[in-house]
C-alpha cells in the first residue's frame, strides 16, 4: 500500500471514481507536505506493518448571502462526483452547522463539511467577512458541473481541465488577501472564521481509520495514540468517546504555517494554524434492531465540537 497516496487502494468502478481517487490523493499530497505530524504517522504505520485507510475528510466554509456562499461551495462539487448527504449537525455555541456525505462505494472516505453562519456574528464580525468576500472569485459554472457530473462520458482532455480547475479551487484562496488586523479581530469572536479567512476551502483534516490498521499493535485508539506520542507527535489531551462506544476520536495538534496577509498595502506573513490529523475508531457493534454486527458511519456532535477547537491559536 502506498501510504503517501492512501486512496489508491480503493477498488474503483468507473472513470468518475478514478477521478475522485486522483483528486483526494492530490489534496492529500498538498496537506501532507505541510503536515510533519502526518509524515510521522506514516512512519508509525510502516514500522508496525499496518495500513492507512482514510476515514473522512473535513472542509470548512463561511455562509454569507451576498455573495451566496456556504456548505454548497463544497457539497455541489462532491455531489456531482457521486456523494450524497447522510447526516446533519448543529453547533449553536460556535455558530456552525455541518453535513456529512457518503459515497455509494463504501471504500471512499466520508466527507464532513461545515459552515459558519455569518448572520449570527456581531456587526463587526460580519463586516470583516463581507469586506473580503466582496472579492470572492466567480462561482463555478453550470457547464463545469455538467462536465463534472458526466465525467464518465468526457474525453481525457476535458477530464484533465476539470481536474486542474478543482485542484486550484481547493488550494487557492478564493478572495483577496485579508488585512492582518481584520484576521486578528475576527479570531477573537470566531477562530473558525479566522481560519477560513486565511486558508479558504483547503482541507482541514484527513483521518486515520483505527479499525483498518489490521495489526494488533495498532488496533485501538489508545495503542495508536501511544505510538504516535512515542514518535514525537503532539496529540490532543483527551480522547472523545468512552471505551465501548460506537465512535471514538482524537487528533494531533494543528500544524502552524506562515500565511500571507495584507498589512496596509504591504503583503506580510504571519504564523497561523493550518490543519490537524484525526484518528477515529469505529468498532463493530451489534445493531439492536437487526442483530447484525456493523459499524457506526456517522458523527457525534459533542465530539466534533471539541475537535473544532484544535485550530485555536496557542
Amino acid at each position: 500500500m502506498n501510504l503517501q497516496a492512501p486512496h489508491l487502494s480503493i477498488n474503483v468502478r468507473n472513470d468518475k471514481e478514478n477521478f475522485l481517487v486522483d483528486l483526494f490523493d492530490t489534496l492529500y499530497a498538498r496537506y501532507r507536505s505541510r503536515m510533519p505530524y502526518v509524515q510521522k504517522y506514516e512512519e508509525v504505520v510502516a514500522a508496525h506493518g499496518a495500513q492507512f485507510i482514510n476515514d473522512h475528510i473535513a472542509f470548512r466554509t463561511i455562509a454569507t448571502q451576498n455573495p451566496c456562499t456556504g456548505i454548497f461551495m463544497i457539497s455541489r462539487v462532491i455531489e456531482a462526483l457521486g456523494y450524497s448527504s447522510a447526516g446533519t449537525y448543529e453547533f449553536p455555541d460556535k455558530h456552525l452547522s455541518s453535513i456529512h456525505y457518503q459515497h455509494p462505494n463504501p471504500q471512499f472516505p466520508k466527507l464532513f463539511i461545515t459552515q459558519l453562519k455569518s448572520w449570527e456574528l456581531s456587526t463587526a464580525g460580519r463586516n470583516i467577512i463581507h469586506k473580503s468576500f466582496k472579492t470572492h472569485r466567480p462561482h463555478l459554472s453550470d457547464d463545469f458541473f455538467s462536465d463534472l457530473y458526466n465525467l464518465n462520458a468526457m474525453s481525457t482532455s476535458v477530464r484533465d481541465k476539470v481536474f486542474e480547475i478543482l485542484v486550484k479551487y481547493f488550494a487557492e484562496l478564493p478572495w483577496d488577501l485579508p488585512q492582518k488586523k481584520d484576521v486578528l479581530e475576527l479570531d477573537k469572536e470566531s477562530q473558525y472564521g479566522a481560519w477560513v479567512m486565511v486558508n479558504g476551502y483547503d482541507v482541514n483534516h484527513f483521518t486515520a481509520s483505527v479499525n483498518s490498521h489490521n495489526v494488533e499493535s495498532l488496533n485501538d485508539i489508545e495503542k495508536l495514540i501511544s505510538e504516535m506520542k512515542k514518535a514525537g507527535i503532539p496529540m490532543k489531551k483527551d480522547i472523545e468517546g468512552e471505551r465501548g462506544t460506537k465512535l471514538r476520536q482524537s487528533s494531533t495538534e494543528s500544524a502552524v504555517i506562515d500565511v500571507p496577509v495584507k498589512d496596509g498595502t504591504q503583503t506580510v506573513k504571519i504564523p497561523w494554524t493550518y490543519a490537524y490529523f484525526e484518528v477515529a475508531e469505529r468498532p463493530m457493534m451489534k445493531n439492536p434492531v437487526t442483530g447484525n454486527m456493523e459499524r457506526f458511519e456517522g458523527f457525534l456532535g459533542g465530539q466534533a465540537t471539541n475537535l473544532f477547537d484544535m485550530t485555536k491559536r496557542k
